[in-house]
């Protein structure tokens, strides 16, 4: 494990473990959201079609290479037959058989195939890069509902204790030893705390709609999130990583290498083409050919053909160069987008790795602000006992305490989810990575090596059924949170 990895996971456990504190013995694990999102959310199960239907564009490439046959038949009735023939028959049936092999076909075929396969590789990295922004999202989902929870309990302790103070000082008052400003001042500050805590209700309600959304289910007593593994020590080394393991640039790599092979597919439309064929007819008079003594004349008629088909494009008024300059054009689209990709993969990495870095070092300072501060806040009220602090000293301090609290909570909050983005930049963040096995990883290479030689023309997949979960049976969310 790496020092900013050890530093992070002893500082997340000391951050945390006030709100594990307050949870029940049995609460929601993290790796538990990710299961279910991973099993039940409908972004992810959608992607997994889409690239399930990508698959098929291998099957679909290579048809145009292999052999093709088909047969049709006839039946004609001569309503109206020309007086001046006596042998037009009055009804005929024919049918007719058609085989085709290509042989050549100036590397088309070849050449989308393999483009066809390059971008199924694109399009399982893309299902990587969907599965990894899909458990980013709910993580960050899992830890705002935590940071939402404690920031409400935090706020109505705050609310508590103003009332406490609005009904000491008004004590005081009653007895001179205050004026009615300072009745005010703790009354301001109540009214204060207690619109904090509303907002701070329904900031924890939106966080647990979302978390429905991404997870299928509502959040329970949630526990703090185990360490996060493999993160780095230095910018550096992180995007080295994510050079060669994030998914997005790999799609992107693999894009660029099939528009490549494009060029050559249109620039096979100006080559030769070789194919063999094969023909058969059959047709039937019915007995109606010839009129008078017509069993004298043959009723049926056979024909047979085979042979081979060469074709030689000599000029399609620009067409084929056209499709290669086009081609050529998207090619290079696709080198730039490489290109793009491969700067906000390292622009992520690096603004990950700082946003991380400096969340280590807030909660190291916020830590440093709670303990001063709750230190501060005894010393004023012992101060105001004796008469040489005024009310609203103590209502400052007591704020500057909520304050402080607030940006530990925040500051937690934040590493977390700027460490687990950092790893999701690295693509180390995916359900492989993330100790999700026992039968529920999905591999894409499962379908495709299933469809991706098929040829039978009436084989097809079960109707389409949802495989994800609905959540408007799930209750409506509010800002409430158990009493411990």
């Amino acid at each position: 494990m790496s020092r900013l990895a050890r530093r992070a996971g002893m500082m997340t456990g000391a951050a945390l473990i006030s709100l594990a504190g307050v949870l029940p013995a049995r609460a929601d694990t993290l790796r538990e959201a990710l299961v279910q999102a991973y099993q039940t959310n409908p972004t992810l199960e959608a992607a997994r079609s889409g690239q399930r239907g990508v698959d098929e564009n291998v099957a679909i490439a290579r048809a145009a290479g292999l052999p093709s046959a088909s047969v049709s038949g006839t039946y004609t009735e001569f309503v109206v037959t020309s007086r001046t023939s006596f042998t037009a028959p009055e009804r005929l049936l024919t049918g007719q058989g058609d085989v085709s092999i290509p042989i050549y076909s100036g590397g088309s075929v070849k050449n989308r195939v393999k483009a066809a396969k390059i971008r199924v590789g694109a399009g399982q990295a893309d299902l990587r890069a969907s599965e990894s922004q899909l458990f980013a999202n709910v993580v960050a989902a899992y830890m705002d509902v935590i940071r939402g929870e404690a920031l409400v309990g935090l706020n109505r302790k705050n609310v508590a204790v103003l009332e406490v103070n609005l009904q000491a000082t008004r004590d005081r008052f009653e007895i001179g030893d205050v004026t009615r400003t300072d009745v005010a001042q703790s009354q301001s500050r109540l009214a204060l705390a207690q619109s904090n805590v509303l907002s701070a209700e329904a900031t924890l309600a939106a966080a647990r709609e979302t978390y429905i959304q991404l997870v299928g289910k509502a959040p329970e007593s949630l526990a703090p999130p185990p360490p996060l593994p493999g993160l780095p020590d230095d910018a550096r080394e992180a995007v080295m990583v994510a050079l060669d393991n994030n998914p997005a640039l790999i799609s992107a790599r693999e894009s660029s290498r099939a528009a490549e092979k494009d060029i050559d597919v249109a620039g096979a439309g100006r080559l030769p083409t070789l194919a063999l064929f094969g023909r058969g007819s059959y047709s039937n008079y019915l007995d109606t050919l010839g009129g008078v003594g017509s069993s004298a004349v043959p009723q049926t008629d056979r024909q047979a053909q085979i042979g081979a088909q060469v074709s030689i494009p000599l000029f399609q008024g620009g067409l084929p160069a056209a499709q290669r300059r086009q081609a050529q054009a998207q090619a290079s689209a696709a080198l730039e987008q490489e290109i793009a990709a491969e700067r906000d993969v390292i622009a992520q990495v690096r603004s990950a790795f700082t946003a991380y870095r400096a969340a280590l070092d807030l909660i190291e300072s916020s830590q440093v602000a709670v303990d001063a501060s709750e230190l501060s806040l005894e010393g004023v009220r012992a101060e105001n006992s004796v008469g040489n602090r005024t009310i609203l000293d103590i209502l400052d301090a007591e704020q500057e305490y909520l304050n402080a609290q607030t940006d530990l909570v925040t500051a937690q909050r934040n590493s977390y989810v700027a460490g687990f983005t950092l790893l999701a930049a690295m693509g180390r963040a995916e359900a492989r990575d993330l100790n999700l096995e026992g039968g529920i990883l999905y591999d894409p290479q499962v379908n495709y090596k299933r469809v991706h030689d098929k040829i039978f023309d009436w084989e097809s997949d079960p109707a389409p059924v949802a495989r994800s979960t609905r959540t408007v049976d799930t209750p409506v969310q509010d800002g409430d949170i158990l009493e411990r």
